[in-house]
């Protein structure tokens, strides 16, 4: 795509006549408290909420706390369970021994996520000694325990990755106390293990994994990395997709033996295009894959890095887009002193390699360990791809550039409004903010257009504090369309957070209409503003695209 000037499409976040900062401090919070229990301070050290089956599972050291989301909470939100698992005395002075400080040699539970119908696979730092366990998912009661390596981290500070698909977990983590052998990994299946090669910056060089989704044929692997393509020119933090096949089953004792031989990653653009293009390149979150208008599309958040003026960015992605990539030209570099170039078609062989067997164009083998060596070969030394993966417009769906914070967080409901037609996206920041904004691209473009609607100071400094200190970064966001809420976890608090504030705009019809909140509505028969529940048939007036206030009274000033 040749370079265009910025203009006022590319920056949504300037309209801002509809935005508002709503304090919150009436929200429900869990503070770590079951009922009966309302005064004790707890140092929950929360690092992230996961919901399975209408609980909201509460990770944290050492602990790990269950809300049932559908009982009604009044004061705030009291836990049905608590599992303690705490580190063994031995190896509590383990972590001491190995130089480590008291406050790190704790159990961080890092991976929460269901395995089956009837267990839950949890691992924790477990003072530098990560472990994984098998849990009733009714009872909680462990199962099994097993070794964490490859699984999960060993310092709480390091992002990770995790999901099972077809009875295999895949992870990205690290696999040493030091955090040097980055990995991606698939374990607990029928099959011997997999990973990516260790110490090769090819494959893998200080990744961060951000996410990771099951989709189609493959498992797709979010993160961002050091460069080595522009190694030439200092160390450059780049975000990338990585993709490798479900069936992979490795190589073979020559090559690649109990490595994928699928493995493929191409850069993740999201980019203000202009004579010189702007990069964001620090991604920070990604959804799971949702539809929209006949597209698989996910949303990633990008920010500039911590030490450049503070800019977020919301890209979106067709999934064919990446599909198409990963189909195109390889990218390698001959020499250390020379630049990474296209790998020339006559130097690829035949058939392709990199996808997945028993699919074009590898049909004829069923498994990759029946590849020619000529592809295998190739696929131990080629994983990155020349293009880069573009969004969709080729720009940011959504800018912020003029704020103090940076965005880190996302969720997003792709069926919101009375007709539960709309796109709503959450933003989550660094500094305990959460920003609403919706899709006005209209009918006849696709995730074209965005409106910046509210920002909402969420944390409460009053009720989250421990011994006096606050700390309002967030940790974790989960959207919940049954109770019509976002959950949003920082470090000592979760806080329920209405999905919109219908009723700020009470008896105004136009502040409810200038809003443009697909979630609100200007009901006719009660004359108020309020919270559409769709196929309620109520009558109601809205206008979220055009935000149309002709012939409407202003609002009274009493």
């Amino acid at each position: 795509m040749a370079d265009r000037p910025i203009t006022d499409k590319f920056v949504p976040e300037l309209n801002l006549l509809s935005s508002f900062v709503i304090d919150t401090e009436d929200y429900l919070v869990f503070v770590g408290h079951e009922s009966g229990d309302d005064t004790e301070e707890y140092e929950l050290e929360i690092q992230q909420v996961v919901i399975v089956d209408r609980i909201l599972y509460i990770a944290a050291r050492n602990n790990i706390y269950t809300v049932d989301m559908d009982t009604s909470h009044t004061r705030e939100i009291y836990f049905n369970k608590k599992l303690t698992w705490k580190s063994s005395r031995e190896k509590l002075e383990k972590c001491i021994l190995m130089g480590k400080f008291g406050y790190e040699c704790h159990n961080f539970i890092k991976v929460l996520i269901k395995r089956n119908e009837d267990t839950l696979f949890i691992c924790g730092t477990d003072s530098f000694s990560p472990t994984c366990r098998n849990y009733k998912i009714d009872t909680l009661e462990v199962e099994e325990e097993i070794s964490g390596k490859g699984r999960c981290p060993y310092d709480a500070k390091d992002n990770n990755v995790a999901l099972f698909a077809g009875g295999y977990l895949y992870s990205g983590t690290v696999s040493d106390a030091m955090s040097r052998d980055s990995l991606i990994y698939r374990s607990l299946g029928d099959t011997p293990p997999l990973r990516t090669a260790q110490y090769d910056s090819k494959w893998l060089k200080d990744p961060n994994f951000i996410h990771v989704v099951d989709y189609g044929n493959y498992i797709y692997y979010f993160f961002r990395e050091v460069a080595v393509e522009y190694f030439n020119v200092g160390e450059i933090i780049v975000s990338r997709v990585a993709r490798i096949c479900k069936n992979d089953m490795g190589g073979n004792m020559a090559f690649l033996d109990q490595k994928w031989t699928s493995f493929l990653k191409a850069r993740l653009n999201c980019l203000v295009p202009s004579l010189v293009n702007f990069y964001f390149n620090i991604l920070q979150a990604v959804t799971n894959v949702v539809h929209i208008n006949g597209h698989d599309v996910v949303f990633a958040v990008f920010t500039t890095p911590e030490n450049s003026i503070p800019g977020s960015a919301v890209c979106a992605y067709d999934m064919l887009e990446l599909d198409k990539v990963f189909s195109g030209r390889f990218k390698e570099q001959l020499s250390p002193a020379s630049i990474w170039t296209p790998v020339p078609s006559y130097r690829i062989p035949t058939p392709r390699p990199g996808s997945c067997a028993g699919s074009e164009p590898l049909e004829e083998y069923t498994s990759s360990n029946d590849f020619p060596e000529d592809i295998l070969k190739f696929m131990k030394n080629y994983h990155l791809m020349n293009e880069g993966i573009s969004s969709i417009e080729s720009r940011p769906w959504f800018l912020r550039t003029t704020a103090k914070y940076r965005i880190t967080h996302i969720a997003v409901d792709v069926s919101a409004g009375a007709n539960e037609d709309r796109v709503v996206v959450f933003l989550g920041s660094q500094k305990g903010m959460i920003l609403k904004v919706v899709d006005i691209s209209g009918e006849n473009a696709f995730l074209s257009k965005s409106l910046f609607v509210e920002e909402m100071v969420v944390y409460n400094s009053k009720k989250c504090q421990y011994k006096g200190w606050n700390d309002p970064k967030i940790m974790s966001m989960k959207l919940d369309k049954p109770s019509d809420a976002l959950y949003v976890a920082f470090r000592t608090c979760v806080i329920k957070v209405p999905l919109a504030r219908c009723h700020f705009n009470g008896k105004c019809k136009k502040a409810c209409i200038a809003n443009r909140d697909p979630y609100c509505g200007w009901v006719k028969e009660s004359e108020e503003c309020k919270y559409l529940i769709p196929g309620d048939g109520q009558e109601f007036e809205q206008d979220v695209d055009h935000g149309n206030l002709q012939d409407m009274d202003d609002c009274s000033k009493k």
